[in-house]
């Protein structure tokens, strides 16, 4: 399964670290056994040159305590003494018999000759010579010693010379003895083991014996940096010696103090890389399987740790594209856009406030909340309502339209509702708004202990609304108000309180404030019940010419329009409702039946007949047959012409916020009745034939255009994406993408 870039984000930096950890876990392993076997190997060098070092200096002390010894006879007086010739015999074996003995004490192989500086003769190895003044100003410059003990040792070229200044224990010096040791001597003292390099350098630094060994020799820069830090440190210790091509050797030493002379020998690297072969094989065989465990450890912990992103990325779904390859940027990305959102949206709710509050109050006095959603809108409005406060519902309708600019209906009930909002302060009511067509509703609330002292007020409220009305736009208004109630779900029925208390405009004339509670206790009606739902089926039956539908709708009206009349003045204000409604449609859809010279007492027949089966008869077959008949002869070209002005509507304008309600605003029909048309005329709902024509244009779209499906979606009126989507795959059994590249393919 192919990872999120987060999974990566995590596991390559663990797999790195446990990389790392594993490097240098490794790596200090390794250097401490390095470390370990350096110390062994030079553990082992360092006993080699101390050998080294205590052999020769004991050979070269031997030699020169029995050169001491011999300066001290009364023999080497005399033979220093004398000119030692050929004739003198036994001199000159006696000088070679000592020579031979001190031959024995010391090494094999070393060549002894003695000088006689007064006599000028030297005597080496049975052979006597005479030496020129030169040769002996040379030898006794070598003896301007410091340390004045009579010693000099000088390299040669094949070893190294001891010269010895003789008598030791006398400031004159009479005679030299020397002693050469040749490198092949040196080479069978030294070389106990045949791969160790030997170094001997004497105090000042010079080289004077140098092992032959396959190893790289040292320089002279070398040797003079060993001696220089030689002479700071312990007399044997090791040392890291620096090589000019970069790299360090690893040196044991050991510094006389006879002589001064340094003893050095190097360690083989070869002899550490074999014995550091074994610990690299298992240190690489250890890295990999720690490696190995970090690799699945790492895999392990960047599952865990990047669940809670999969989890953030898949509840904000398709919310804005993927266009980012990182999962933690696009998922910020997402809460940028949801933060924008929200901000947006806090921005038009502050905006479109008035218009929610607007909504609420009408779904209120329409009773379409529950009482949970009744106190939250109270909350989210500012409605500080407490449980002992009576409200009260007040109704304002137009008796007279005004002059000039507010003779239109809507605008004078919008310049009343206006007026309300400033007349009436805020604390004593909530948003006025227009109910309907007809009708500016105000919801007052008030203390229960204020009850008497509201009906002054609110008459005083009314009264101003009418005389300004009057003065300001020349109109008329009347004011019904309900009884007082205590809970706010009871709107519904005090609005229609309100409504039943404006009828009695019929008798009391305009410009009325009538209060619901005194027709109610002088014997008047009581609350009004109308069948509005039954009334609309009944006036989309007439609209259609179909008198099926109107026979079966009528007879349930009257019969329910009866019922809950149960007194005469109920009954009359419900018929003047019903006549008033009928002559609004018979004005809507053209007919002329109710406003004939034949009809023209209508109103006062119903009112003056008290038996219900004539008044049946006098809507029926006077008033409801005859308007049917008449929209029978212009259904057909009406139905077709609306129904076609609606289908023009979503043809143009598809990618607008279309619903039936609001092309029933434009077309001033009712949405039951259009909709009744729209399935009549095209055999399909009209929510239907707008889903297929968008589906249509999103197909053609998806072909033709590169357009993204959120925004065909959005462009096409979907809240959503989602939405989209499950509507053309119902369509389709596709999804737009894949239905896009179908068509692409093909």
């Amino acid at each position: 399964m192919r990872k999120s870039k987060t999974f990566y984000n995590i596991f390559v930096p663990i797999l790195l670290l446990s990389v790392g950890i594993v490097v240098c876990f490794g790596s200090y392993i390794y250097i401490s056994t390095t470390k370990s076997v350096i110390e062994r190997l030079g553990e082992g060098r360092q006993s080699l040159i101390m050998q080294v070092r205590n052999t020769l200096e004991q050979k070269i002390q031997t030699i020169e305590y029995a050169f001491a010894t011999y300066s001290t006879t009364p023999s080497f007086r005399t033979v220093i003494d004398s000119p030692l010739t050929g004739q003198d015999y036994e001199a000159y074996r006696e000088l070679n018999s000592q020579l031979g003995y001190i031959a024995t004490m010391g090494l094999d192989g070393i060549q002894y000759t003695l000088v006689s500086l007064k006599q000028n003769w030297s005597l080496s190895n049975g052979s006597l010579t005479r030496m020129t003044d030169t040769e002996k100003e040379g030898l006794q410059h070598l003896f301007a010693d410091a340390d004045g003990k009579g010693l000099y040792w000088t390299k040669t070229e094949d070893g190294i010379r001891l010269l010895h200044a003789l008598p030791v224990y006398s400031k004159e010096k009479e005679a030299i003895a020397m002693s050469d040791i040749s490198l092949r001597t040196l080479n069978l003292s030294l070389q106990t083991q045949p791969d160790a390099a030997i170094y001997i350098l004497d105090k000042q630094g010079e080289l004077l014996y140098a092992s032959q060994t396959e190893q790289k020799a040292l320089s002279s820069e070398q040797m003079g940096w060993i001696s220089s830090q030689t002479v700071s440190e312990p007399r044997a210790g090791q040392m890291e010696i620096p090589d000019p091509s970069g790299g360090t050797l690893i040196g044991l030493y050991a510094r006389s103090a006879y002589n001064g002379w340094t003893y050095v020998t190097l360690l083989d690297q070869k002899e550490v890389s074999q014995a550091l072969t074994t610990t690299r094989v298992g240190l690489i065989v250890m890295g990999i399987v720690i490696l190995g465990l970090m690799v699945v450890l790492a895999y392990i912990i960047s599952l865990y740790l990047a669940k809670p992103f999969r989890k953030i990325r898949h509840s904000l779904g398709n919310r804005s594209e993927r266009t980012i390859k990182d999962e933690v940027d696009w998922i910020i990305q997402s809460i940028d856009s949801i933060v924008s959102e929200n901000q947006s949206l806090e921005q038009l709710m502050h905006l479109e406030k008035p218009k929610l509050e607007t909504q609420f109050v009408l779904n209120m006095l329409q009773n379409r909340l529950t009482r949970e959603e009744v106190a939250d809108n109270l909350e989210r409005f500012g409605y500080r309502i407490t449980t002992d406060v009576l409200f009260v519902t007040m109704l304002i309708q137009i008796d007279r339209r005004g002059k000039g600019p507010l003779a239109d209906k809507d605008t004078l009930l919008l310049a009343v509702n206006q007026l309300v909002q400033e007349i009436v302060p805020e604390s004593e009511r909530m948003l006025p708004v227009v109910l309907n067509e007809r009708t500016q509703a105000t919801l007052l609330y008030f203390d229960a202990e204020r009850a008497q002292e509201m009906r002054d007020v609110m008459m005083a409220y009314a009264k101003q609304v009418i005389m300004l009305a009057r003065e300001y736009w020349s109109a008329s208004v009347s004011v019904g108000i309900s009884a007082p109630y205590g809970d706010l779900m009871n709107s519904r029925e005090a609005s229609d309180m309100s409504l039943e208390a404006l009828y009695q405009r019929l008798k009391l004339g305009k410009e009325s404030v009538i209060f619901y509670e005194d027709i109610s206790r002088s014997g008047g009606p009581t609350l009004l019940h109308y069948p509005t739902e039954l009334e609309t089926r009944l006036f989309d039956a007439i609209r259609l010419g179909d008198k099926e539908e109107v026979s079966r709708t009528l007879y349930p009206f009257l019969a329910d329009m009866m019922k809950h009349s149960p007194n005469p003045m109920n009954l009359e204000i419900t018929l003047i409702r019903f006549v008033n409604n009928l002559i609004q449609l018979e004005q809507l859809i053209g007919a002329e039946i109710l406003l004939t010279q034949t009809n023209s007492t209508l109103y006062h027949r119903l009112l003056n007949t008290l038996n219900p089966e004539e008044i049946e008869h006098i809507l029926v077959h006077e008033v409801i047959y005859p308007m049917v008949a008449s929209m029978q002869e212009r259904a057909n070209q009406q139905f077709r012409s609306i129904a076609d002005r609606m289908a023009s509507i979503v043809r143009t304008e598809y990618d607008q916020d279309l619903s039936l309600e609001s092309i029933s605003e434009r077309l001033h029909y009712t949405p039951n009745y259009l909709s009744s048309i729209f399935r009549k005329e095209y055999g399909t709902t009209f929510s239907e034939y707008l889903m297929n024509f968008r589906l249509e244009v999103a197909r053609k779209w998806l072909v033709d255009t590169n357009m993204p499906v959120k925004d065909i979606a959005e462009r096409l009126g979907y809240q959503n994406s989602q939405n989209f989507i499950r509507s053309f795959r119902k369509k389709e059994n596709l999804t737009p993408g894949a239905y896009r590249r179908m068509k692409m393919e093909s």
